[in-house]
């Protein structure tokens, strides 16, 4: 497999509420009881910024209580600030938000990205491996906080190809898959197992995808 090319996320907006208005707060998911201040990041990623707002639970005390993607991707955005996605973190103290939107934007900065699978990017895909799992996205696959799991996102057929490829490539499970299309249109798996197995199936998957797009049509 040729190595891949980073697609570095650009973040769009960092913005806090403090003091927010209850009613602001139960619209987005979170508890007035527990939550007073948020915090707000726009992304030209999605799925990069899934593992980020669940880098922050691991870093402040902090609660992912709002995350959406946007309809057809950052090409068709409602605003030069909107982008792929909309994540909102909660938490009682103001400095909390501080803290896990520094361990987020430092997470998007310096870790979690798609990949060009072509020479010409036309082709992204997305094998990321969390070593543990926060308590977000714990919550969300079903799994124990801890846990070790395989992100993988590619486009509809290249995704389905990779899938089966990565679910036979090593000893993990298949927490949670979402078949196309996304609200991006693209697709995607979250498989568990320990570290090293979920790291096989991570680069079964690319090496899957890169085959794809290199060989669209299997012709006999």
């Amino acid at each position: 497999m040729s190595i891949l090319e980073p697609i570095p996320p650009t973040v769009l907006s960092v913005r806090r509420i403090h003091a927010a208005h209850p009613s602001l707060l139960r619209s987005y998911g979170a508890d007035p009881e527990r939550h007073a201040s948020l915090g707000l990041v726009t992304c030209d990623q999605d799925d990069p910024t899934y593992v980020a707002l669940d880098e922050a639970t691991k870093h402040a005390k902090v609660d992912v209580v709002f995350a959406k993607s946007f309809y057809a991707g950052s090409a068709h955005a409602s605003g030069r600030l909107s982008g792929e996605i909309l994540g909102v973190i909660a938490a009682a103290d103001p400095d909390e938000i501080e803290e896990g939107l520094r361990a987020l934007v430092r997470c998007l900065e310096h870790d979690a990205c798609f990949y060009r699978a072509d020479e010409k990017g036309t082709v992204a895909v997305f094998p990321h491996v969390i070593a543990s799992l926060g308590h977000y996205l714990s919550r969300e696959a079903g799994l124990p906080a801890g846990t070790s799991m395989a992100y993988l996102v590619a486009p509809p057929v290249e995704a389905t190809i990779a899938l089966d490829a990565a679910l036979k490539a090593a000893d993990v499970r298949a927490a949670k898959i979402f078949p196309p299309p996304s609200e991006t249109n693209f697709a995607s798996a979250w498989l568990a197992g320990d570290l090293v197995a979920c790291e096989a199936a991570a680069l079964a998957y690319a090496e899957a995808v890169v085959e794809v797009a290199r060989r669209p049509r299997e012709d006999r």
